[in-house]
């Protein structure tokens, strides 16, 4: 199974803003990011939801015959690229003229199947990760006395008095 991608250009909203909204979603299900998107109030989340619906459509073309469902699609990479910037100038006090930065931004999202060559799913993982063995009373107070900050002082106050001799 391929991922699939999506690129934005020229996105009029400053990179900054897009990125706080791109690092709400990065590694999430595809379903819980559109939800989360939908209803996020930043301007730049209507437009990288699109972009998000764009990006799994790209993945069912790329991969007919298998449903999204049950691939466990997730936000594989998504990152907010600096577009160009139009220069204006605005009138200021005393005959002055302040910059005006009108900045743009380019968007790209990668979208994956969790369930594929190279991948684990996530439950696979809590399924297949070890279990800590249970520590028996005996062993307990011995990884306690090794802590001692106590025996440690000791040791040095003698390391000191041997020098001093």
């Amino acid at each position: 199974m391929a991922s699939a991608k999506a690129i934005l250009r020229n996105n009029p909203t400053s990179p900054r803003k897009s990125r706080y909204v791109a690092d709400l979603v990065r590694g999430m299900d595809v379903e819980k990011a559109i939800n989360i998107l939908h209803y996020t109030t930043k301007h730049p989340a209507r437009v990288i939801e699109k972009l998000l619906i764009s990006a799994v459509n790209n993945w069912k073309q790329a991969n007919q015959g298998l449903r999204e469902e049950d691939s466990a699609l997730y936000v594989k990479e998504i990152f907010v690229d600096g577009g160009t910037t139009i220069k204006r100038f605005l009138p200021a006090p005393q005959g002055r003229a302040y910059k005006l930065r009108k900045r743009s931004n380019h968007i790209t999202i990668i979208v994956d199947s969790r369930i594929g060559a190279g991948s684990v799913s996530a439950e696979a993982n809590v399924e297949t990760a070890e279990v800590a063995p249970e520590e028996t009373p005996a062993e307990a107070p011995v990884k306690k006395a090794r802590k001692a900050p106590a025996k440690k002082t000791a040791a040095k106050k003698s390391s000191k008095k041997t020098n001093e001799e």
